[in-house]
């Protein structure tokens, strides 16, 4: 199927309309569509024991951080060289040159390089307890906006950004609001940085979605003048580990990636357990951020919830996939494809006994 070249309602936000403001734009046109062919390695046997020779390539900087913090990174039985990466765009590309073996990333990535041609597959995951109370995201809606409930975006200009987990998230808020493409005017922008958030107090856009401390730091600027949010109420707290197909069919990297995704469990549970050490040692000392700032993400996060059972977060991933296939034209696919359930328990059984605190 040949991807049409614009979405209804969708266009480009100019740099002029902008006025000196650092908006990425993301192309247009949709990738080519090449799918991935997809190795089923689930019958391939990942090894007992790994090689202290062997040596992975891992975008995961926050890990990297927590397993320092907690003392624990002298005790990886493998060699690991840390990519200061992470997320889709980034890890796509050094998956294509070889140069990653493994990523922490959302859920949309993995769909998207399925769709262009690069096979990888999920071999971690971690969702939050109490998702709808502890969203990632919430709808930042601009001064004048008139926006206060979901039904209020009909006309309005949304940010979006299609290759990220932001503009899934777009069109989910929309289905759940009884509304099409047709009925709003899909504005095109890259979510990096603080660009959501300008455009809002800007009054580029009418509304956005908009993440950790974009939250807090937009109502503080823009909250005296109208510039609000709305809760979306929908899932939106999927975290995986997300490895290059050909490094998990290998024998001796198949075992390490068994190993870092205990290493990483158990980092999730230590950050659970140790918000003032993760606050000081991650969010200011590493991200730069102010103390009141890591506190407020931490608040956010709320605890992690880590499955031994992938059957629901397999078919919500389903139904992502369906989802951006009926939106953006694409071919649907098998959302067991991504997964590597040779994994499955490996993070739960890791931590089995820890808990996390209530």
């Amino acid at each position: 199927m040949t991807p049409r070249t614009r979405m209804p309602g969708l266009r480009r936000i100019s740099v002029s309309a902008v006025w000196a403001l650092p908006l990425l734009l993301t192309a247009c046109v949709a990738p080519p569509q090449s799918t991935a062919s997809s190795k089923d390695v689930s019958g391939e046997k990942i090894p007992a024991t790994v090689s202290q020779d062997t040596t992975l390539t891992v975008g995961a900087p926050d890990l990297k951080v927590a397993l320092e913090l907690s003392g624990q990174i002298d005790d990886l039985p493998f060699k690991v060289k840390w990519a200061n990466m992470s997320g889709g765009p980034q890890c796509s590309e050094a998956f294509r040159a070889g140069a990653l073996d493994v990523c922490s990333a959302a859920d949309i990535p993995s769909i998207n390089a399925h769709w262009t041609g690069l096979d990888t597959k999920l071999v971690a995951v971690k969702f939050r307890s109490d998702p709808i109370r502890n969203p990632i995201y919430e709808l930042g809606t601009a001064p004048g906006s008139g926006i206060r409930k979901l039904s209020d975006l009909r006309g309005k200009k949304i940010a979006y950004s299609p290759g990220q987990a932001q503009g899934a998230l777009v069109l989910r808020i929309l289905k759940k609001a009884g509304l099409t493409q047709q009925d709003v005017e899909l504005v095109e922008l890259a979510s990096t940085g603080d660009v959501y958030p300008t455009a809002l107090g800007n009054r580029q856009v009418d509304a956005a979605p908009i993440a950790d401390v974009n939250i807090k730091r937009y109502l503080a600027h823009y909250g005296k003048e109208g510039g609000a949010t709305v809760k979306h109420g929908l899932r939106d707290d999927p975290a995986h580990l997300w490895a290059l197909t050909e490094s998990v069919a290998d024998t001796g990297k198949s075992s390490a990636v068994r190993e870092l995704v205990k290493f990483w469990a158990r980092a999730q549970i230590w950050i659970d357990k140790h918000p003032k050490e993760w606050v000081a040692g991650y969010y200011v000392e590493d991200q730069g951020l102010s103390r009141a700032d890591g506190e407020y993400l931490v608040r956010r996060v709320g605890h992690p919830d880590l499955p031994a059972d992938w059957t629901d977060a397999v078919r919500r991933q389903q139904q992502t996939i369906d989802l951006l296939a009926e939106e953006q034209d694409r071919e649907p696919f098998k959302a067991d494809l991504l997964f590597d359930r040779r994994y499955e328990t490996v993070a739960a059984e890791a931590v089995a006994g820890e808990g996390t605190p209530s």
